[in-house]
């Protein structure tokens, strides 16, 4: 008889690419995967083009703030939590994992009801609102960062990263030489992410000091939708695109080193990969912050170099990125020993665990 096991999480790409992330690894290990989220969120469009059974359910966002809607939404999350014990006694998982997000809450707390066992996991530095209503229903709480450790009940938390698909371990150095056109004479490569949100001071630091950076390294600049500058002309040595899908796990089996911002899911690819890497966190004025509290905890535990947006400049990003290239093997032995860099084995491993215990 197969185990069965239902995912769910919702709302951005962040609180479903792990998921996907965990399907070969939990096909291999014999289990049936369904999933539950949102009637029409991004997760349905993602899971369905995997093949993965999907039920939708009634979801609504619980706010901090003033709105009309939060007087009707709570009625759309209970809704949302008879849905899913139905979906849950039909389907009749061993075993339910959340990745976040408003659609998981009436999901973990009806499993919960059925005594089904849960496991969540947190991408960012500290709880967000629906792990938060989420975590005492919770078995394990998988988390990316250590100080995310003091905010979960010490018989639940688990250091655990957070899961990277496979298929960025299967790119070529040989087909991203021969994808962007570069030479292979040894010459250090720069992949840059600028992410889709706050691309344009890193993209105008980037092509300001350009012939600099030059003179030093080749650089392949995924620059964002719409910032491409068609003016700057460098065949064999800089290329740019819009944005890479297919092709990015050959681009970084090519990079010696990653200039990204510092997104919970970005870097956990990074550090995975074990790309020595210069972060620029989304500033405080843009964002919440989480992205200066990601960058600074990957600094401490020696895994990133790390420049504020504030201070960025066309002056010092070749001094930066000279700098880490000097000291890349440190960076990638700090990775290499991390905790948290086997995500996919610890998190299966719970899986396994609580499926056993049913």
């Amino acid at each position: 008889m197969s185990k069965k096991i239902v995912l769910t999480g919702g709302g951005t790409a962040g609180h479903v690419t792990p998921n996907i992330a965990l399907l070969p690894t939990l096909k291999k290990l014999g289990y049936e995967v369904s999933y539950i989220g949102s009637y029409n969120g991004i997760e349905k469009k993602l899971i369905t083009e995997q093949g993965i059974p999907y039920s939708g359910i009634d979801s609504g966002k619980l706010r901090r703030y003033f709105d009309w809607k939060n007087f009707s939404d709570p009625f759309r999350v209970l809704h949302g939590y008879f849905q899913a014990r139905h979906i849950l006694k039909r389907t009749k998982p061993d075993v339910v994992f959340s990745k976040g997000g408003f659609v998981s809450v009436p999901v973990v707390r009806a499993a919960a009801s059925l005594h089904i066992p849960t496991i969540i996991h947190e991408s960012d530095m500290t709880p967000g609102l629906a792990n938060r209503l989420a975590i005492p229903a919770a078995q394990k709480v998988c988390c990316s960062f250590p100080e995310t450790m003091q905010y979960l009940p010490k018989d639940k938390a688990v250091l655990s990263g957070s899961p990277v698909r496979q298929e960025l371990f299967e790119g070529t150095r040989e087909n991203g030489l021969r994808f962007t056109g570069f030479p292979d004479d040894g010459k250090p490569v720069l992949l840059v992410i600028g992410g889709s949100q706050g691309a344009a001071c890193i993209n105008a630091a980037l092509r300001a000091c350009l012939p600099e950076l030059l003179k030093q390294m080749r650089i392949i600049h995924l620059c964002g939708k719409g910032n491409l500058d068609p003016s700057i002309r460098h065949p064999g040595e800089y290329v740019q695109y819009e944005y890479i899908e297919s092709e990015l796990k050959d681009l970084f089996a090519l990079a010696d080193m990653v200039l990204s911002r510092a997104g919970a899911n970005a870097i956990c690819e990074l550090l995975a990969l074990r790309k020595p890497n210069l972060l620029i966190p989304l500033s405080a004025a843009a964002s919440r912050g989480d992205q200066i509290l990601n960058a600074r905890s990957y600094e401490k535990q020696g895994y990133s170099m790390v420049l504020e947006e504030e201070k960025l400049t066309p002056e010092i990003l070749p001094e930066k990125l000279q700098a880490l290239y000097e000291n890349r093997q440190r960076y990638i032995d700090a990775m290499s020993s991390a905790a948290q860099s086997n995500a996919i084995d610890i998190i299966c491993g719970l899986i396994e665990s609580c499926s056993n215990v049913t």
